[in-house]
């Protein structure tokens, strides 16, 4: 499986604020000069971030964007959720262009099914803040008892 272009960007664009000090802003000229990606398409993926309510933009000077909500509150299940609309891994999830010859007697569609439910559910297991948490957070989190990710 290999999420969106898109859904990476949103990924990057929420980590990035997740990770600035509170109370926290950002351009959409700093995130794109940071990760190298194109503006444009940048704009697209914090407008869409914003109408599903992730972060909060204005305007003018002095204006950016920052989260909505806390991180800790942010799921990435649910991120990736909004931002992939089919998550189709196969032509036969999608009825309407479902040309599969052996959907009726075919057993892999089930399997593929449950596939997608437990990668969902690994990622629903884990916050905004802890994507964000840099690799020596990490390290001293896993030291103190939280759990090792795989």
């Amino acid at each position: 499986m290999q999420l969106t272009q898109f859904t990476d960007y949103s990924l990057r664009v929420l980590i990035y604020l997740a990770r600035l000090p509170q109370p926290g802003m950002a351009t959409v000229p700093e995130i794109a000069s940071h990760f190298g990606i194109s503006r444009n398409h940048l704009v697209k993926v914090v407008n869409n971030l914003a109408t599903r309510g992730f972060i909060m933009t204005s305007r003018g000077k002095g204006g950016g964007m920052q989260l909505a909500r806390p991180a800790a509150t942010i799921g990435i299940g649910e991120v990736v959720r909004v931002t992939e609309p089919h998550m189709n891994l196969v032509e036969c999830f999608d009825p309407k262009a479902n040309q599969c010859r052996i959907v009726r007697g075919c057993a892999l569609k089930g399997f593929l099914y449950e596939a997608r439910r437990s990668f969902l559910a690994v990622l629903d297991r884990y916050s905004l803040a802890e994507a964000a948490q840099t690799g020596l957070d990490r390290l001293h989190s896993i030291e103190n008892g939280a759990p090792d990710s795989p």
